[in-house]
């Protein structure tokens, strides 16, 4: 009997046959009653959580805890105050340069391995970025002071 040696053998002495995984248990293609009964057992404890926080958490407003509280100061003027579109401008800014650094420390970190695709690829993203500043500075959203005539 020629067996080979790369295949694992029953414990008869006949080489095992291979199964075909494809479709058993894949995770990348799980059946649709798991996915409704995942959704199902999702909608339910999201509808259970909710309901319990409802119930359990009843509030009873009075005018005392419905009072805006500023430190134990009376509190003088209203809450609401319209801030200034610099303000929204600087924290635009921010999260765009602050995620374009993440994602260039992190390329820098695996810029080796990437090669010369990665390098082009950073290149196009810096240029967008660049496009966008340029834009923004073409129609005035850099401009922080008065208006000039």
């Amino acid at each position: 009997m020629d067996i080979p040696s790369n295949r694992p053998l029953k414990t008869n002495g006949e080489p095992m046959q291979p199964i075909d995984l494809q479709g058993v248990l894949s995770p990348w293609q799980p059946g649709v009653f798991s996915l409704i009964l995942y959704g199902a057992v999702v909608i339910g404890l999201t509808l259970a959580l909710l309901f319990l926080s409802r119930w359990l958490g009843r509030q009873h407003p009075t005018p005392e805890k419905t009072r805006v509280y500023e430190s134990g100061i009376i509190p003088t003027g209203q809450a609401r105050l319209r801030y200034p579109v610099p303000f929204f401008m600087v924290a635009i800014f921010f999260l765009i340069f602050d995620l374009e650094g993440a994602y260039i420390f992190s390329w820098a970190v695996a810029s080796r391995p990437l090669g010369w695709a990665g390098w082009f690829q950073i290149q196009f993203f810096i240029g967008v970025l660049i496009a966008g500043l340029v834009y923004v500075w073409v129609k005035g959203g850099l401009e922080w002071g008065p208006k000039r005539d």
